[in-house]
């Protein structure tokens, strides 16, 4: 089955401004970059006076006219003084090459380290629509293949580019001090060289965009075919699929073949053009030895410095190439970073601080009231899950949200927490907006308990503490609460024991006890439950029944339950149909009402 190719996105900047964007990298490095750019006057002037000493050797053979300090020596003191300066030359491009290549290298792997862990912070920091938008497969292309392409800019790209320009100038300047009309020859074959690299380069460009989106849609896929390993299984989708990553992944081998026929292109243009400019300069060179007007050292230094002069243009474009990828990957990076940042802490928020103790005593004495004000909120615009929400719960109320699968529960939880803004309205805990409150207090204050919680490769004891500083005892104590403490000491590493990537080595319903222990050792004052018992078989729901009766003595709760049997003695149940709150009582006070929470009570009483 084919699949749609995505639609190729055009440059937006030019070259230039993306390398500005790079250079607020190298202030950490600066001494360093200042140190290899010296370091490459040296190599250049070196580089441009080895041909010319390789000429005057020959000079000296055929005894024709040479540097005045050889003339009242013999030839082979001559010889020996030439073969000592060239020998310099060797040592000197040897010693400063390898000091100015670390160097660079250095700088590059800086900077791609710092850009990573920029790169890293901006998308943990971005909103939860951002990622309900962007496959998994893309932002590890970015923050992986694209970043180490962007350090190549850099070490390999930037100063190998003005390492080259200086070569360059270096091998004019001396030429034309030798013989301007063989240096014009060879200056003017720059000129076609120049155009063809320009046109092919920019036909990389694309050609290497296009193949890191095809990439990145190849990684997507592999992403969500590995995590969904099961279910590809289980319903035979391994053929299918497998299709799929095919036509994807020929898409990308055609793009890829694109990039290396232009830089072949390159490649093959600079090798032509180089044999012409040495054939020229023999033919012209030739006609001056018989006219005796230049000697034939000087032809010999013109044919090497023919040689020189194109292979840093060879290499220019070489890593011209490897400058184009790497604004690719620039660019591709300065999409994700300039990606907003949707929810941030207001200055109000960051002016005051503590407006909620997190311990549980709040300074107006409200102690965990929620309000919501007249709340819209829609996951596209116009189009809202939640119509103007507007209601109270109050400090240490128990509180249930009830309605068919797409009322609207779950985004109210997603408000609370502030994974999301409303559209409209504000909601208010303890008589503040939680806008004026940061997010790390808000979420200090409310704890969530999902269906499915996420656990990361790591030991136990860091899954609950989850990097904060926590004692053992105080993991022991919340892991006791929870009614998993058996379990864990059971374990051959107790707390210590590792588990795998997302905790595939327990069970789902241990899975959950920590998800528990997690929060408990947090002691928040508002606590949220979506769905936190339904993976749970009977024995471990009952372990846990009992650890919420401590959890949630003097806190107030929103419960999210399927189950209606289960939240019968809640203090309010609040009953949604399609974002829209349409009936409100406690269990008694619904079923008196006979309305939708009548009716989807009385259906799951037939059905059990």
């Amino acid at each position: 089955m084919a699949v749609s190719s995505p639609p190729l996105v055009k440059p937006r900047e030019n070259d230039w401004r993306l390398f500005l964007k790079l250079i607020p990298y190298t202030r950490n490095n600066r001494g360093i970059l200042v140190i290899s750019m010296i370091l490459l006057v040296p190599l250049a002037i070196a580089g441009a006076v080895q041909p010319l000493i390789i000429g005057q050797a020959i000079s000296l053979l055929r005894e024709e006219e040479t540097w005045s300090f050889l003339n009242n020596v013999s030839l082979d003191q001559g010889i020996n003084i030439l073969a000592g300066l060239l020998l310099l030359t060797v040592i000197i491009r040897l010693i400063f090459s390898s000091i100015q290549g670390y160097l660079v290298q250095k700088i590059g792997q800086e900077i791609t380290a710092a850009v990573r862990e920029d790169l890293f912070t901006h998308v943990t920091a971005l909103a939860a629509s951002f990622f309900d938008r962007t496959p998994v497969g893309k932002l590890v292309t970015r923050i992986a293949s694209d970043v180490e392409a962007l350090g190549d800019v850099f070490a390999s790209g930037a100063i190998g580019v003005i390492s080259d320009f200086i070569s360059i100038v270096a091998i004019v300047v001396t030429v034309y001090i030798v013989d301007w009309r063989l240096a014009s020859m060879l200056v003017l074959m720059l000129i076609p060289v120049t155009a063809l690299i320009i046109y092919f380069q920019r036909q990389y460009r694309k050609a290497n965009y296009r193949a890191r989106e095809e990439l990145s849609q190849l990684n997507s896929m592999l992403q969500e075919n590995i995590v969904g390993i099961n279910i590809v299984q289980l319903f035979r989708r391994e053929r299918y699929n497998a299709e799929m990553f095919r036509a994807i992944n020929d898409r990308y081998r055609k793009e890829v073949d694109r990039t290396i026929f232009n830089d072949s292109a390159i490649s093959a243009t600079l090798e032509w053009i180089s044999l012409v400019a040495i054939a020229g300069v023999l033919w012209l060179g030739g006609i001056f030895v018989l006219r005796e007007n230049i000697t034939f050292g000087t032809l010999s230094a013109f044919i090497l410095y023919a040689q020189r002069l194109f292979n840093p243009i060879r290499q220019f474009a070489d890593k011209f190439t490897m400058f184009q990828a790497g604004f690719t990957a620039i660019e591709r990076i300065s999409e994700l970073m300039n990606e907003p940042i949707a929810i941030r802490d207001s200055q109000t928020a960051l002016s005051i601080n503590n407006q909620l103790d997190v311990k549980g005593i709040n300074k107006k004495n409200n102690r965990g009231e929620i309000r919501f004000e007249n709340v819209w909120f829609g996951y596209k615009p116009d189009e809202y899950v939640l119509k103007n929400l507007d209601f109270t719960i109050k400090p240490g109320e128990k509180v249930a949200l009830v309605g068919p699968t797409g009322a609207g529960k779950s985004s109210i939880i997603r408000l609370l927490c502030r994974l999301y803004e409303p559209s409209q309205g504000r909601i208010l805990i303890d008589g503040i907006d939680i806008k004026d409150i940061t997010q790390a207090e808000l979420r200090r204050y409310v704890g969530v308990i999902l269906q499915e919680s996420f656990l990361f490769a790591g030991d136990i004891k860091r899954n609950i503490t989850l990097g904060e500083n926590y004692s053992l005892a105080e993991v022991q104590q919340a892991a006791k609460l929870t009614n998993i403490d058996s379990f864990i000491e059971q374990l051959p590493q107790g707390y210590n024991t590792q588990l795998r990537e997302r905790g595939t080595n327990l069970s789902g319903g241990q899975k959950q006890l920590l998800a528990f222990a997690r929060v408990a050792i947090r002691n928040p004052h508002v606590l949220v439950l979506d769905e936190a018992t339904a993976s749970l078989d009977v024995k471990t729901e009952a372990l846990i029944q009992e650890a919420l009766e401590e959890l949630l003595k003097d806190r107030t709760a929103i419960i999210i339950a399927h189950r209606l049997s289960t939240i019968r003695n809640v203090d309010k149940i609040l009953v949604l149909k399609r974002g829209e709150l349409i009936e409100s009582g406690n269990h008694e006070e619904l079923l008196e009402q006979e309305g939708l929470y009548a009716s989807l009570y009385k259906l799951q009483m037939l059905e059990s």
